[in-house]
């Protein structure tokens, strides 16, 4: 029996999605049970100690202070695994929020032309860019993928900040919150930008030990190459603690910055608004939120992505991970919870110093369960962003357009941003006036597709979409020159069979199948 299972821990609790062993809810723990457990917790934590102070160690002289700091957040996450039982929501505590609780974006003033430079010399923009791009088949950093006319993620968003600074006669800065995965890439690619009108800053999010599952030790042995496994980024909830650990949150305060703005780098619709940060720094009546979330309509596509609630008189992110299986059908449900969280954040500067300061930070621990190339199954103790926003005082949401929501995690997406259903200006996507409908059309390309060069390969030009309701594409499929996609398209190649698109082809609320091939002569 591992340590997980004398401890009691009630995975689920955690987001684990393939809870292994818990205590039996019915059994009743007598004293000596909780002593036992109690001791054994005690016993888990004092022997993780142990082993990171030979981590530490191990570092290089100039490092070590840096990491003692780093792991003292370890340990305090870690602590609250062990510790922190049962559901980590009650449904029935659960409420909808009132209809004060998520402004109208539309109902935002407009802020005045003369007080633009005044409201942006107070603000912070804050790019998370930990993400490696594995996932779409590339090495090094996601930002550094390209996504339009040969520019990259990071390349849009130099662009973005640039144009305020240079329109409004401003100094935004632009913060990189970078992993240890993609630190050293990022800080070469920077080196382009020296006369770009930008100040970039960047900082490293926490470099946290992966946990042995079985005996709640770490994994690494130190920190040269060959334990590079034993480590993990520990989510985008780390920004708070390795912002304020790295000095920059002080020196923006002390700059008379009051807001920073954060969200994704992927996001290529998370562009600075003018008009949410003029009704931070301009409230209307009241003080003004310390913490605002960019929220979004639902559609069929987001069923998945967390949402607010009123949970114990506070604002909270609900994500479908903490949901009782028997209600994860009403949490989808578009008619119930209709809004759903962009990971577009607005924060008030001195109110991050505070709660770190006091010790009131608090969000829902996320337990990541991954198997090692060697077979060792361990767990990664990870946070997310938008769940502190119940540590904040009057966190609000903000109902924005669509538009503001414009992620890039998949070549499916990508189709969408290379496409002529955006236009770009100065680094930002704006959707085509030509489009009839603001929605944005459902894509689904299949496991060919999945690596950026395979797309590309596929591809001779990008189809027209203007008129795309829905795409699917599965199989052996290319694209000639000059395609029009329009409607409900569907192109399926069954194994071993291949379809070519040919050029010109325009397909209108067609399903095509079996076998096209075209061939040169």
């Amino acid at each position: 029996m591992d340590i997980a299972s004398i401890l009691g821990l009630n995975w689920i609790h955690f987001a684990y999605k393939d809870p292994v062993t818990a205590f039996v809810r019915g059994h009743r723990r007598t004293p000596s049970d909780i002593e036992f457990k109690e001791l054994t917790r005690r016993d888990a934590q004092n022997a993780m100690n142990k082993e990171l102070q030979k981590l530490i160690q191990t570092a290089d002289g100039g490092t070590k202070d840096k990491i003692r700091t780093e792991f003292d957040g370890f340990e305090g996450l870690f602590a609250r695994f062990l510790s922190e039982s049962g559901p980590s929501v009650i449904w029935d505590k659960i409420k909808q929020l009132s209809e004060d609780t998520v402004r109208r974006y539309g109902g935002l003033p407009t802020p005045d032309p003369a007080k633009i430079k005044e409201l942006l010399n107070q603000l912070v923009v804050v790019k998370l860019n930990g993400g490696l791009g594995t996932g779409m088949g590339c090495t090094g950093p996601k930002s550094v993928i390209s996504v339009r006319n040969e520019l990259t993620f990071l390349d849009l968003t130099v662009q973005q900040i640039e144009h305020l600074n240079k329109t409004y006669n401003t100094d935004v800065p632009l913060v990189l919150m970078n992993s240890f995965n993609t630190d050293d890439d990022t800080s070469k690619v920077l080196k382009k930008y020296g006369q770009v009108k930008v100040s970039i800053y960047t900082f490293n999010q926490s470099r946290y030990p992966r946990i042995n599952r079985e005996s709640l030790l770490p994994v690494p042995l130190n920190f040269g190459a060959e334990s590079q496994d034993g480590w993990y980024p520990p989510g985008h909830g780390d920004v708070y603690l390795s912002f304020y650990n790295s000095g920059l949150l002080d020196e923006f305060i002390n700059a008379g910055k009051k807001y920073v703005f954060v969200s994704n780098i992927d996001n290529l619709g998370a562009t600075v608004d003018l008009n949410i940060l003029n009704f931070l720094l301009n409230p209307e009546n009241g003080p003004a939120p310390e913490f605002v979330m960019e929220v979004t309509d639902k559609t069929r596509a987001d069923v998945k992505g967390g949402t607010l609630v009123e949970y114990e008189g506070k604002t909270r992110l609900l994500e479908i991970a903490q949901v009782p299986k028997e209600h994860v059908d009403e949490f989808k449900s578009v008619s119930k919870f209709k809004i759903f969280n962009t990971n577009n954040l607005w924060m008030n500067l001195e109110a991050i110093k505070r709660v770190i300061e006091e010790k009131t930070l608090h969000m829902e621990i996320i337990v990541n369960p991954k198997t090692l190339d060697n077979g060792t199954n361990v767990i990664q103790l990870e946070t997310a962003v938008g769940a502190a926003i119940k540590s904040f005082e009057g966190a609000i949401g903000i109902n924005v357009p669509r538009s503001r929501f414009l992620p890039v995690k998949t070549s499916s997406d990508l189709l969408i941003v290379m496409s002529n259903l955006y236009n770009m200006k100065t680094g930002a996507l704006e959707m085509s006036p030509k489009r009839c409908f603001p929605t944005v059309p459902l894509v689904k390309l299949g496991t060919h597709f999945t690596k950026v060069k395979d797309f590309l390969s596929r591809f001779s030009s990008i189809p027209d979409i203007m008129e795309l309701d829905h795409l699917t594409v599965s199989g052996d499929v290319t694209f000639g020159k000059n395609v029009s996609l329009k409607g409900t398209v569907i192109i399926i190649a069954n194994h071993g069979e291949r379809i070519d698109i040919p050029t010109g082809a325009i397909l209108e609320n067609k399903i095509v199948s079996g076998n096209l091939r075209i061939l040169d002569h």
